[in-house]
C-alpha cells in the first residue's frame, strides 16, 4: 500500500548542495516526488544564521517508522550537529497524520505547500 506522505527539507550549512543532494535522495525514495521551490528564511532562535528551505511531497510503501528512521540516516550522513544543520529532514505528514506541528505555523510551509500538493 502507497501512503502519501510531505517531507521539510531545511539547511543552514552549504544550503544549495545540501538541499539538492536530500532532493535528489528523496527522488529515488518517494514515488511521484514533487520538490517545491526554495525559500530561505532567518533562523527562528534568532542566530543570524540564514536556513534554506523546500518541501517534498510523494509515495512510499514504507511504514512510518522506518520513513522516519530512513530520514534520520540521511541526516547522519551529512553529519549533522545540532548546531551545524547540514540537512533536516523533517516527516511533516503520513496519510493525512500531521506531525510536527509547530512547523506547520511556520510562513515558509503556507508559503509553498501548494507546489507540491499531491493530485
Amino acid at each position: 500500500m502507497k501512503h502519501a506522505v510531505i517531507i521539510a527539507l531545511g539547511s543552514n550549512c552549504r544550503q544549495s548542495a545540501h538541499i539538492r543532494w536530500a532532493s535528489e535522495r528523496l527522488s529515488f525514495v518517494l514515488d511521484d516526488c514533487r520538490l517545491s521551490r526554495v525559500l530561505w528564511t532567518a533562523d527562528i532562535k534568532g542566530s543570524g544564521k540564514w536556513y534554506m528551505n523546500r518541501l517534498a511531497a510523494g509515495y512510499t510503501e514504507l511504514p512510518v517508522d522506518n520513513l522516519q528512521q530512513l530520514l534520520k540516516q540521511t541526516e547522519a550522513e551529512t553529519g549533522r550537529i545540532k548546531e551545524i544543520v547540514t540537512i533536516d529532514l523533517d516527516l511533516l505528514q503520513y496519510d493525512g497524520q500531521r506531525y510536527h506541528e509547530k512547523d506547520w505555523e511556520r510562513n515558509y510551509v503556507s508559503a509553498i505547500i501548494n507546489d507540491i500538493i499531491l493530485k
